[in-house]
């Protein structure tokens, strides 16, 4: 408990931590200590191995209870992000992927520009043994990679969370830059993409764009990576949704009642 002195005021805020299917309590608990030293409160966890609440999550955030207080628990990736605007993916390792990519201090500094004008944010980490998949990686706008040791660039779980908390912590709010006119409409969340996702892919399933199955995944992520870049906003995404009903019809659950 070296270093912790309840008198003093404690800082909350920040971005959302999303710990999608952490392996151990163990592993919450110190990546809960990490976020209490750099003022993060907002931890999400996806699908927790073990299960939660946790015994040994307590044991190891020596201290770190408000924050496992308020821990929210969900069932998927898609959950956890719905209300956040803009989501950064941790990794370690190349993707592949035409996707924006910061060092952990650029994207402090961007996340602090965002929530400036309360324009949420949150980061994924993956499971400890293999980080996150590609097609969780295609639900963030931005990957998040730490210049170390090309040799030896793995990092636990915790130290992950830290190292991006600090630079949250000590990052400076830059000016907010101008903001494009969006006639009106808000920048989409995630849960009004994700909408859009669903809805595009069913048509193109259904129209045989998607026949090949081995194909889809990697055809399917190149199309979600391409929409993330395009930062729609909600009317851009009604209005997408318009033109695919428009090409294909109603979606068969519309027209079926359900």
């Amino acid at each position: 408990m070296a270093g912790t002195d309840h008198k003093k005021p404690a800082m909350t805020g920040g971005p959302a931590i999303i710990l999608v299917e952490p392996q151990l309590g163990e592993n919450i608990g110190t990546a809960a200590r990490a976020m209490a030293n750099c003022g993060l409160d907002d931890l999400r966890l996806v699908r927790p191995r073990d299960g939660w609440p946790s015994d040994k999550a307590v044991a190891a955030a020596s201290g770190a209870d408000a924050v496992l207080d308020k821990a929210r628990l969900y069932p998927s990736i898609a959950a956890a992000i719905a209300d956040l605007g803009h989501v950064y993916a941790s990794t370690a390792r190349d993707r592949y992927m035409v996707k924006r990519e910061l060092t952990p201090r650029r994207a402090a500094e961007e996340m602090r520009e965002f929530m400036a004008r309360e324009d949420p944010c949150g980061v994924l980490f993956g499971p400890e043994r293999t980080g996150l998949v590609n097609d969780d990686i295609t639900l963030a706008d931005t990957v998040i990679t730490v210049p170390l040791n090309p040799a030896f660039s793995s990092l636990n779980l915790a130290q992950a969370v830290l190292l991006i908390g600090y630079e949250w912590f000590t990052a400076r709010t830059l000016p907010v830059p101008e903001i494009l006119h969006t006639g009106h409409s808000r920048p989409a969340n995630k849960a009004e993409l994700l909408r859009f996702f669903d809805h595009f892919e069913e048509a193109l399933f259904e129209s045989g764009f998607l026949r090949h199955p081995d194909k889809r995944p990697s055809m399917t992520r190149n199309l979600r990576n391409l929409f993330q870049r395009a930062g729609c906003t909600e009317q851009e995404l009604r209005t997408l949704h318009g033109v695919i009903t428009a090409f294909i019809g109603p979606r068969k659950r519309r027209e079926s009642g359900s």
